[in-house]
């Protein structure tokens, strides 16, 4: 959530901010804006009669000791009590109209993003070469099944399109990548959080998904009760919502989290070419990071979150390459954007492995999330994240990548001690 503070002070950066975005806000921001002429009208209102109200409260005692009626004093404070109770309710309608229209807002890009969407999302580097073959090279999902890595047709069978069951080395590999990733995340000092799958609709406001996206998640509704909840779509809802409405204290910043989550998307895509085998499913496992910081903090945990995420990249020896991504196509919640993306040799196409993403306050905003500042002001915090790894894509690009002429998959080095196997046949 913008800071309204923001929108009274500068409108026009609001606007040219969402515009980066490809997305209009004008009319939005200008109904903000009376909104909130009205609101602080009221409230001037309401406090002037809070005043008048309390004043004429402490008159009475003295009245009754004095022995003077105070009949008519209490049938005017009747009559304000009653009008005071009127302004209360509209206070509340136009405080819950403004609270509306600025969920609606989306975060504002940072100064330096290029305005527009994907087609203007920039290579930043690129780590080794396109693999070339000097035979035929096989796609992801030939290799999977013919090595009886991945089962697509059982997995349809038990879930439906967009599903699959990892079986022998392919369920191995699948653990071995986690295990890994988790390896890493641990001995750089991340602690490890193990968060409900089941969360409630909190969860996803705070991390901007809600009201704007609550069609893109599985609800799950108690027969039995009003009780409802959704599956959480990546383990960032639930980082991001461990501290809300809690203060830090500056000695906690920066707080490190990684987080192992199947994740959950009603999107599973299109079944082009492009999107087939695990590229795009309604259910991955992914591993997560997630900071807190101080705004002082927020470029160089940015900078920590990216690097661990291409260093795991690199220590699979996959080429990929770095992308910072253009204002509309960062998500509605971030203020940056940079993908890690893996050469899937087949597609001859880069796919998305981990986005790294810096929300600034917008998240701890809606969430309350705050530190106590050295002036002692209170402050919110700035949140973090970034996949370090979402393996449904670091398979297929293995496969593809480290492929051998007689059909067999050389398992990455640092795989190895968790698979207890150099390659697979």
């Amino acid at each position: 959530m913008l800071d309204i503070k923001l929108i009274r002070s500068n409108p026009e950066q609001v606007k040219a901010g969402a515009k980066k975005r490809c997305i209009d806000v004008d009319a939005l921001v200008d109904d903000i804006l009376k909104i909130d002429e009205e609101r602080r009208e009221v409230t001037g209102k309401v406090e002037s009669m809070k005043a008048e109200q309390n004043a004429a409260t402490k008159k009475i005692p003295v009245m009754k000791k004095a022995g003077e009626d105070t009949a008519p004093l209490m049938a005017e404070l009747k009559t304000l009590s009653e009008k005071i109770k009127e302004s209360d309710a509209e206070l509340g309608e136009l405080e819950e109209k403004q609270k509306t229209l600025l969920l609606s807002l989306p975060n504002m890009p940072d100064e330096d993003l290029l305005a527009g969407g994907k087609e203007n999302n920039k290579p930043i580097r690129f780590f080794k070469e396109q693999p070339t073959f000097d035979f035929e090279p096989k796609n992801h999902v030939e290799l999977c099944e013919s090595l009886g890595m991945i089962d697509y047709q059982r997995g349809a069978k038990l879930a439906g399109a967009g599903s699959w069951v990892y079986r022998g080395m392919g369920a191995r590999m699948e653990w071995a990548l986690l295990n890994f990733f988790i390896s890493e995340h641990l001995s750089d000092g991340y602690e490890l959080v193990l968060p409900p799958h089941m969360l409630n609709y909190e969860c996803g406001y705070v991390a901007g998904q809600f009201p704007k996206f609550t069609d893109e998640v599985y609800w799950i509704q108690n027969p039995t009760s009003t009780d409802k909840k959704f599956m959480l779509p990546t383990a960032e809802t639930a980082l991001v919502n461990l501290h809300r409405d809690e203060v830090l204290t500056p000695e906690e910043l920066p707080r490190k989290y990684i987080a192992y989550t199947p994740c959950y998307r009603r999107e599973a895509g299109s079944y082009r070419s492009e999107e087939r085998g695990m590229i795009r499913g309604h259910q991955f496992n992914k591993v997560e990071m997630v900071q807190y910081t101080t705004p002082e903090q927020s470029d160089a945990a940015f900078a920590e979150l990216v690097g661990k995420a291409e260093k795991l990249v690199q220590k699979l020896g996959l080429h990929y390459r770095l992308s910072k991504l253009a204002a509309g196509d960062c998500s509605f919640s971030m203020a940056r954007t940079y993908d890690i993306e893996v050469w899937i040799p087949s597609m001859e196409i880069y796919k998305e492995v981990s986005s790294a993403s810096n929300a600034r306050d917008y998240q701890a905003r809606r969430g309350n999330v705050k530190y106590r500042g050295e002036d002692k002001k209170l402050q919110f915090v700035h949140t973090l994240n970034a996949s370090g790894l979402a393996t449904s894509r670091v398979i297929p690009a293995i496969v593809e990548q480290y492929q051998n002429a007689d059909g067999s998959v050389t398992v990455p080095e640092v795989l190895r001690p968790y698979m207890g196997c150099e390659v697979i046949r």
